[in-house]
């Protein structure tokens, strides 16, 4: 299967966990405010320009300082995505160590170890990286995977679940070769782990989710879906943003 490089943006699935989680009133117009932003980025479009044509990217990579200002990105979503805020107003955590040893009691410095704490955080990495999950990773709400300046790839394991979490942002990540798991016991929160059963090896699975940008990623290769996104489907909202002619 060939990769898909995609600007997914998820906003409002239902689920009563959260009283945020209300749906899309008028998605038409929410669609026509995004080809408005394509096109006036590539009205702008110019030989000493910054821009790319694309909005999200002309957002942040025109701040030459971008390293340094990194969560401003989570100001950049355009269309349905646009509420979710990830690890926004929280510190940044840089990702140091590959491995994944260990699903219950992750090693700080893990992607595992960020994306479970409590606190809001700002996920980046020190380095190239291909990380291969032991287990799925279960994220915990209020996190951004930033792969931005790195070529980070989650392949070979199990990958990435949003389950009745909120506020996710994962940018900039390739997702691929991503396999079943479970039959063990996976932590999801610093105060809770527990017995998960078969995964699907989707590349991103959002059960009951809200407010979840997946953005500039590349996913091919899954042994199920590369992103799967049930619990309120009618709420489901999603964008494919072309490539700047």
């Amino acid at each position: 299967m060939a990769p898909l490089f995609l600007s997914l943006t998820l906003l409002s699935l239902f689920t009563p966990t959260f009283v945020s989680s209300t749906s899309v009133q008028h998605p038409k117009h929410v669609v026509q405010q995004v080809q408005r932003s394509l096109n006036e980025s590539r009205r702008n479009l110019g030989f000493l320009s910054c821009g790319t044509g694309n909005p999200i990217d002309d957002c942040w990579r025109c701040d030459s300082d971008w390293v340094n200002n990194r969560q401003r990105l989570a100001d950049c979503a355009i269309g349905f995505g646009k509420g979710a805020v990830g690890g926004r107003d929280g510190k940044i955590y840089v990702v140091t160590d590959s491995s994944d040893e260990d699903a219950v009691n992750p090693k700080p410095g893990t992607l595992r170890y960020a994306v479970v704490q409590d606190e809001p955080l700002w996920i980046i990495f020190q380095r190239d990286m291909v990380i291969k999950l032991k287990e799925e990773l279960i994220m915990n709400s209020f996190k951004t995977i930033d792969g931005r300046g790195a070529s980070v790839h989650i392949a070979g394991g199990p990958c990435i679940t949003i389950q009745y979490v909120t506020n996710i942002i994962i940018h900039g990540i390739n997702i691929h070769d991503c396999k079943p798991g479970g039959n063990a016991m996976v932590r999801s929160s610093p105060r809770h782990f527990g017995w998960r059963t078969i995964s699907d090896g989707d590349g991103v699975s959002i059960f009951g989710g809200s407010h979840v940008w997946v953005d500039h990623c590349s996913l091919s290769n899954c042994a199920d879906g590369l992103i799967d996104a049930i619990m309120g489907p009618p709420r489901l909202r999603y964008q494919t943003l072309p490539d700047p002619p």
